[in-house]
């Protein structure tokens, strides 16, 4: 997971027309993407919908020159965590439905309705097409320029200097703890080699978790006397200077919020040309 913080990051620094498009742009956009969709009715309009949707996702990953491995890997990282709610959907009879049609019926008493069945693939959509976009927009745009983009959108002064702190710092620590492992398996130490004895492995697991804990409190306290020297008080806030978006990144956010906000509309109106 340590790595794949430093994987981010170095996807976000290439080069490509995305890439250079200021961090408001991609911000606005991705928002807007996820807000379109998950404010569209539960019903069967959300599969055009979020195809159309998903296609624009690809377009832009495409423009970013990105590799669709990268994209997978980062897709199957996060999928565990919406797949489960996604999947228990099948086995409950949801509020959307007045009726409800059984279509497998398991021993307890357990019943999977085509009702359920269908919820569950329009939130599997919505997950989706969500879960495209941030990962299109954290791919594409560097964590500061990410703080900075949502301190020009308006993003209070507090809550850059926490992010700006927090997202600075959690490099430091993932040095830290890559340190750490590289120091264990230059020792030959492996957690889950059944080679050595579990109560082992457990105690110097534990010596590794209590040594990160130290090395993050002294990083901490080291940090924060360095601030104080600089004049860091209650007063103190992030610097972000103004920086007006030229006219190709005006034209792409009007291109793009053309196309989040036209699709849904002309589905639900049943006008649509797809």
């Amino acid at each position: 997971m340590i790595e794949e913080l430093f994987l981010i990051e170095k996807q976000a620094y290439r080069d490509s027309f995305i890439h250079r498009l200021d961090a408001r742009v991609k911000i606005i956009i991705a928002f807007a993407a996820i807000v379109a969709i998950v404010a569209i009715p539960y019903s069967t309009m959300i599969y055009r919908v979020g195809a159309v949707f998903f296609l624009f996702f690809a377009v832009l990953w495409a423009l970013a020159r990105l590799s669709p491995r990268v994209y997978i890997w980062r897709l199957i990282m996060v999928l565990p965590f919406g797949i489960f709610i996604i999947v228990a959907q099948i086995f409950f009879e949801n509020p959307h439905y007045t009726v409800f049609t059984p279509i497998v019926d398991l021993p307890f008493n357990i019943h999977i309705y085509a009702e359920s069945v269908e919820f569950a693939s329009i939130l599997l959509v919505k997950f989706l097409v969500c879960i495209s976009f941030i990962i299109l927009l954290s791919s594409t745009t560097r964590m500061q320029h990410l703080l900075e983009g949502a301190g020009r959108l308006g993003l209070p002064a507090e809550f850059s200097l926490i992010l700006g702190m927090m997202i600075r710092y959690l490099f430091v620590f993932a040095y830290m703890y890559r340190k750490v492992t590289e120091s264990l398996e230059t020792r030959c130490f492996d957690p889950f080699s059944r080679e050595i004895p579990w109560k082992y492995r457990v105690r110097m697991l534990g010596y590794t978790i209590g040594t990160m804990f130290i090395r993050a409190y002294e990083q901490g306290e080291r940090t924060y006397l360095s601030m104080l020297c600089r004049g860091y008080g209650r007063e103190s806030h992030l610097f972000i200077t103004k920086k007006p978006l030229p006219t190709r990144d005006w034209a792409f956010l009007a291109t793009g919020m053309v196309i989040i906000i036209a699709v849904p509309v002309l589905t639900w109106l049943g006008i649509s040309p797809w």
